[in-house]
């Protein structure tokens, strides 16, 4: 079942990459006492998540804080070293918090996973965005069609 609009998150830990490397996140140290906008992707380095979904983040950074947002962070079903080499080639390292749900855990215990085995891709995400207050889900938003049509940075300012 699809986590809910008013629904905390679940304390899922996911990998990060630091300067040191690879480093545990909880969950509660990322969404506890402070507003964070969560965009999850099918996988980084797609050309949707890369071209389309990514790039309105990062264009609309300053704006997204300026809503007095914490933090931008985004989630994929990749291990930590593909997040990491996506934040440095993507440009949005130190601006973005990108996520590495590597087994899917997050994307499992919110709904939001979707098996790609039929595309060759595994289990993935579904793409989404959310908005998350002190841990609490106030908006959630889920494609149900290809494309970024209701995920992306617009529609998360629209509702900031």
């Amino acid at each position: 079942m699809t986590i809910s609009v008013g629904e905390k998150l679940p304390d899922v830990t996911f990998k990060t990459m630091t300067a040191d490397g690879a480093k545990d996140i909880k969950g509660t140290e990322i969404f506890t006492a402070k507003k964070v906008v969560l965009f999850g992707v099918p996988g980084a380095f797609t050309p949707t998540c890369s071209n389309n979904h990514l790039p309105g983040y990062l264009e609309n950074h300053d704006a997204i804080l300026a809503r007095g947002v914490d933090t931008i962070a985004v989630v994929s079903v990749n291990d930590v070293h593909v997040m990491g080499a996506w934040a440095r080639f993507s440009g949005g390292e130190g601006n973005i918090l990108y996520l590495a749900d590597g087994s899917g855990d997050f994307a499992k215990a919110v709904g939001l996973d979707n098996d790609l085995s039929a595309a060759g891709m595994g289990l993935r995400s579904k793409r989404f965005s959310m908005i998350v207050d002190d841990g609490k889900v106030t908006a959630l938003n889920v494609e149900t069609k290809p494309g970024v049509n209701e995920s992306g940075a617009a529609k998360i300012l629209e509702q900031l």
